[in-house]
């Protein structure tokens, strides 16, 4: 028993464990305190740092002890007090505008959104102005769209901004170009030949790794000018798709090798970026960060990814991040930006990992709190007048009135409003979510922390550290709690406090019904105001876009608002979006016959291209022939098999060190593509890691792969696949050991 619990221990940490279990031992305590290996370098540096060598619970080191306390838990602000007194990143607003300054702060984004950056370069010479903006303090993955003031903008292969149907910026009076930031980059010879001979501009200012736009702008004739800039000069900004970022599940990726990384949205891996390979992040050691619990964070991606059912029709990934920021903030304000888009929670481990939970609830989870390992509770059944929350309004980045702050349906207790005699309303502030169904999810689960009043903070003695370490607590506390025996809390923040002999942990009752969302509680789209164009004719609002399969193909089901005017005629476009590599060519089909029907006009498309992600967009054509302006795209996945093949059989594993080999028998089905492997530490599908990539196969086929897995005993489970990506019910291998 002595060996196994001091062997290989420094002397003065076996010193330091026996005084106290001595002291527990003396006490009316019933068990020594339990020693976590992993909290042990969080005391022995504190201690060996200040040359301290006594027991820690000596009375002399009392003041000592009350100065040595540390936040350990982060959770995402998104609602009141707290959320208003912390930091924030930039309105979306604020990204419409270039900043202008001497020495302006360096910006950084990730996920798609709209910026503008700042000033390098803003000159007028003869009868232009030439301007250069740093968008980024990185390479970006992509310029997708262009904006001269609000007005999207599209030009041709020489950088020549196509005029609107107006006369807005046309007769080739401004120029944009682009630069995404490659190290070494290409220098703007557009702006260098004039101005190289002044030295305004040279050869030498390339911006290496550097994300940049450049614009010029000719003057036009006086009686001309108010024509072609109705707004005065012409102010750019950009949508841009931002960092890319190392993918930990895909093998083909190098932590190490940036050229090997791709562009996401995930926000755990945006997480992982800012905290170990962004330049203007926390900079810590991923190999000390990530890799001691990169299956936790493996997990965590794939939850973020899992799709969720929209009621248009047609899913959506769970969590996405889009968002900027720039080095005037400190880092941990992008963190609580990126938490907020997934409902995150992050604790920092005593070995400098991180450990990282993303908003969906998982009993795998849930650490038990004993009793006896709370020293002290402070516990409210209700909340004061004060902090009362009867409605909330969940606000995010809105893309469709061209990235600005937007509402969603809000959720609210009229009863509770009867009580309180008037509204108290509180803004959930997803600032770097883009989605509006994406924020009413994450808008619902702030709206029912809120209708649990239970909350309060406990005092955990250092033996109950595994509680610390989870987001989800189940109270054990027949004596010491009894109303509260058994009940699940969520740690919402903790704090090592040595001067209380632990930490202090706040909590609120976790929700029983958090995750239980439905697309009836959906929902409507915030309204898109309208935008006359030169014609006269406002662009269209899509209500739907959805995929439909017919006979192995599909087509699209584009819904919008009825305009009430029997004169239009419909165009709607697709083509293949931006996934990495490019977005595909438009593709057009007009709809002259029509026929509103409650409100809205709903048409189809001809046959699209199956299982990809697809932008839509809608104008409206006037009897002149003149088109409106494209409504913003709407993106669907074009799913062309919705059945899902038979099952696998004939499930085998086998193991050796550090790997499992599986093998099957694919199914006998026309539409097998292949098969998905999954493991987890526990016997539950719900929480398994998915093992990428898919192995691809024929059906009624033997097969097999290997992967990597960590020691110790496991579970896998096999599904089989079709081309569209839809998945058949798991086969359990059942348990298996991994040497």
């Amino acid at each position: 028993m002595i060996r196994d619990s001091f062997e290989n221990l420094p002397a003065g940490e076996i010193e330091r464990r026996v005084n106290a279990r001595d002291f527990f031992a003396s006490t009316a305590l019933k068990t020594a305190p339990q020693f976590d290996p992993i909290f042990t370098p969080i005391l022995t540096s504190i201690f060996t740092s200040i040359g301290f060598t006594g027991t820690i619970f000596g009375v002399s080191t009392a003041g000592l002890l009350g100065s040595l306390s540390a936040a350990l838990v982060t959770t995402a602000l998104t609602i009141g007090i707290q959320a208003m007194m912390a930091p924030k990143p930039p309105k979306p607003e604020d990204g419409k505008s270039p900043m202008t300054q001497s020495v302006p702060f360096v910006h950084w984004v990730i996920g798609t959104t709209r910026m503008a950056g700042a000033y390098m370069l803003w000159d007028a010479v003869g009868s232009r102005l030439f301007a250069c903006q740093a968008i980024a303090g990185h390479q970006v993955q992509s310029f997708n769209r262009f904006y001269l003031h609000d007005d999207e903008v599209t030009k041709n292969s020489a950088g020549v901004v196509n005029g609107m149907s107006d006369g807005r910026y046309g007769d080739g009076k401004v120029s944009i170009f682009h630069r995404l930031g490659a190290n070494p980059e290409t220098p703007y010879a557009e702006l260098v030949t004039p101005l190289s001979a002044s030295g305004l501009w040279t050869n030498n200012h390339r911006g290496d790794g550097q994300a940049s736009v450049a614009m010029i702008a000719k003057t036009p004739k006086g009686k001309d000018f108010s024509k072609r800039f109705p707004y005065n000069i012409p102010r750019l900004s950009v949508e841009v798709s931002g960092a890319k970022m190392w993918d930990f599940r895909d093998p083909s990726q190098s932590p190490t090798n940036p050229s090997t990384w791709t562009f996401s949205k995930n926000p755990v891996l945006q997480l992982a970026w800012h905290w170990c390979f962004s330049e203007f992040g926390h900079k810590r050691d991923y190999r000390r960060l990530i890799l001691p619990v990169l299956d936790m964070w493996i997990e965590e991606a794939n939850v973020c990814d899992e799709l969720v059912a929209l009621a248009g029709g047609g899913s959506e990934r769970r969590y996405e991040c889009s968002g900027w920021d720039t080095t005037e903030r400190e880092p941990k304000v992008g963190t609580n930006a990126i938490l907020a888009t997934c409902d995150g929670w992050i604790c920092e481990r005593g070995d400098g990992a991180l450990l990282i939970t993303v908003g969906k609830f998982r009993e795998t989870r849930v650490v038990t709190l004993n009793e006896k390992d709370i020293l002290g509770r402070r516990v409210a059944d209700d909340v004061l007048f004060e902090e009362e929350i009867n409605r909330l309004v969940p606000k995010f980045n809105y893309p469709d009135v061209d990235y600005a702050t937007a509402d969603t349906d809000f959720f609210e207790d009229q009863d509770r409003q009867l009580i309180a005699g008037r509204v108290l309303s509180e803004d959930g502030n997803y600032q770097w979510c883009t989605s509006w169904t994406q924020a009413r999810r994450l808008g619902w689960r702030d709206w029912q922390r809120t209708q649990e009043k239970v909350k309060g903070a406990l005092n955990v003695r250092l033996a109950g550290i595994n509680a610390v370490y989870a987001r989800w607590i189940r109270l054990e506390t027949p004596t010491f709690m009894p109303r509260h025996d058994g009940a699940l809390i969520e740690n919402r923040r903790a704090v090592l406090d040595l001067m209380r002999g632990g930490f202090t942990l706040d909590f609120t009752k976790h929700p029983a019904n958090i995750d239980q969302w439905t697309t009836a509680m959906q929902g409507q789209k915030p309204p898109v105001p309208p935008k006359p164009s030169g014609n006269g004719v406002s662009a269209p609002s899509i209500i739907s876009a959805a995929a439909v399969a017919s006979s192995g193909s599909v087509f699209l089901r584009v819904t919008i608002q009825d305009p009430d005017d029997d004169s239009l005629t419909l165009a709607v476009r697709y083509r293949t979006a931006d996934t990495g590599d490019g977005a595909g060519s438009w593709v057009e089909k007009i709809f002259s016959d029509i026929s509103p029907s409650g409100g809205t006009i709903r048409v189809s498309t001809d046959i699209v291209p199956s299982n990809r992600l697809l932008d839509v967009q809608a104008a409206l054509i006037s009897s002149k022939g003149s088109y409106s302006e494209f409504s913003p795209s709407t993106q669907v996945f074009s799913t062309a098999d919705p059945t899902a093949p038979g099952l696998v059989t004939g499930v085998t594993v086998s193991t050796g060190a550090g790997v499992a080999n599986f093998g099957w028998t694919a199914p006998n089905s026309d539409n097998y593509a292949g098969a998905k492997l999954y493991w987890n530490t526990t016997n539950s599908f719900s929480s398994a890691s998915f093992l990428g990539p898919i192995e691809y196969g024929a059906a009624n086929a033997s097969d097999s792969a290997s992967r990597n897995i960590t020691a110790g005993t496991r579970y896998g489970w096999i599904t089989s696949v079709n081309r569209s990506g839809v998945e058949s019910a798991p086969v359990a291998t059942g348990a298996f050991v991994v040497g």
